[in-house]
């Protein structure tokens, strides 16, 4: 009688076919493939209303620059700054961003601005601010090695590592002990704290906003502490006027990736905090001298001296 062929060869193309279909499934079920962008920001706590000039709104920001400047304030507000010299290259632009940044890669960062607004009382969307004025939320070239042009500041949030003995980035080197790490995120360092790490630079970011004066309101002392946070010129002015505008931008209208700053919104963020602190910054012009006519007399408002008599 003849032997019936071998049923292995079946088998195995069975099983294989089996097995694949097994992963494929697997892979659907865990996300790892037809996945869809899904994950959302953190919720926005309030639209924040364009901000109208005026003495209340220029005393604010003027009030909590001065106590940041004070010499009884923190530690953390004293430590220096110079915080965001970055290269134009990596800012945002009016109208739209220079780089477009996919939501997927965004989705990586909501869990920890949820993070850092939930430790430190800081608006998670001037913490994303800050973030994307630095580092187009870390797709500049040099985010997560060496330092910027200016060979001052690093990482994802830019911390200036050079400003002294103890730098801006050794006072809020371990503000991420405060708060729970994400599970997963984009850039994952395998040291801890490390400048280029996307959780402990956003939040030591958010840590350093807070000990300036910010929390979750989108005023005043947010513009302050932005100010702060780049530093105590014309540029700090612009830059968290920019950053301001940005924030209460997204509040108003949602968090939108790759939307720019409205122009009108920085106009108006700078009429009412950035102006009255510029003008701080300018020394005023000197007086006009006066001249001396031959009499001996001096003139001014149209007037002539009758020469005095000794």
């Amino acid at each position: 009688m003849p032997s019936p062929p071998s049923e292995l060869r079946s088998w195995l193309l069975a099983g294989s076919i089996g097995a694949l279909g097994l992963a494929v499934l697997i892979a659907v079920l865990t996300g790892a493939i037809g996945r869809t962008s899904q994950a959302s920001p953190p919720p926005v706590l309030i639209a924040t209303p364009t901000p109208v000039p005026g003495p209340s709104a220029a005393a604010s920001a003027v009030a909590a620059v001065r106590r940041s400047q004070a010499p009884g304030s923190t530690r953390l507000a004293a430590a220096g700054r110079s915080v965001a010299s970055h290269s134009p290259a990596t800012r945002g632009s009016l109208g739209v961003t220079q780089v477009h940044i996919a939501r997927s890669w965004l989705e990586g960062f909501y869990p920890i601005y949820a993070t850092a607004q939930r430790t430190f009382g800081v608006n998670w969307l001037l913490v994303a601010s800050i973030h994307s004025q630095e580092t187009a939320f870390s797709t500049a070239p040099s985010t997560y090695h060496g330092l910027n042009f200016a060979h001052c500041c690093g990482g994802p949030m830019q911390f200036n590592v050079t400003n002294g003995r103890v730098t801006t980035w050794d006072y809020v080197a371990n503000s991420y002990i405060y708060g729970r790490r994400p599970a997963n995120y984009n850039h994952q360092t395998t040291g801890h704290p490390s400048i280029y790490d996307d959780f402990d630079s956003i939040m030591a970011g958010a840590h350093l906003l807070s000990a300036d004066g910010a929390a979750y309101a989108l005023d005043g002392s947010a513009w302050a502490a932005a100010y702060d946070y780049y530093g105590h010129d014309a540029g700090g002015v612009s830059y968290a006027d920019e950053v301001l505008a940005r924030a209460i931008g997204w509040s108003q209208h949602g968090f939108c990736i790759n939307c720019g700053v409205e122009a009108a919104m920085v106009e108006a963020v700078h009429a009412a905090y950035g102006a009255p602190v510029l003008a701080a910054l300018v020394p005023p012009a000197p007086a006009p001298a006066h001249k001396t006519d031959k009499a001996g007399g001096r003139a001014g408002n149209g007037q002539r001296r009758a020469p005095s008599r000794r």
